[in-house]
């Protein structure tokens, strides 16, 4: 009888807890904009959501993958820093929201990435 109360109890207090939040993860690619060899330049972009924590990894074509972290901050606005070749950095800014997820990369060339939900 103490047995089945306390299943029970637990299966009560496991039923009540919040649901863990779900990882949302976005990709895109887009082609850089400016000059010298910018145009010819395709980079693709991974980006996972877990809470207001945000990690993302940026590949351009022949050169080894970058990673960024940041912290969503209101309205899903990002900021943060890519570090690439030769201790040069990106700046990382956009939003992600329920609606839309936009990030530009500003470095030596600028990406434009309009993500979709992977």
């Amino acid at each position: 009888m103490i047995r089945a109360l306390t299943g029970v109890a637990l299966a009560v207090v496991v039923a009540t807890l919040p649901a863990a939040a779900e990882q949302l993860v976005y990709v895109g690619n887009t082609m850089g904009v400016g000059t010298g060899k910018c145009a010819t330049y395709k980079m693709a972009m991974e980006v996972a959501v877990d809470g207001s924590a945000v990690k993302g990894r940026i590949k351009q074509q022949g050169r080894p993958d970058r990673d960024f972290e940041a912290t969503m901050g209101t309205g899903g606005a990002i900021k943060t820093k890519a570090v690439v070749g030769g201790d040069n950095t990106m700046d990382v800014v956009g939003t992600i929201t329920d609606k839309e997820a936009l990030i530009v990369l500003d470095g030596y060339c600028k990406f434009q990435f309009r993500l979709t939900r992977k």
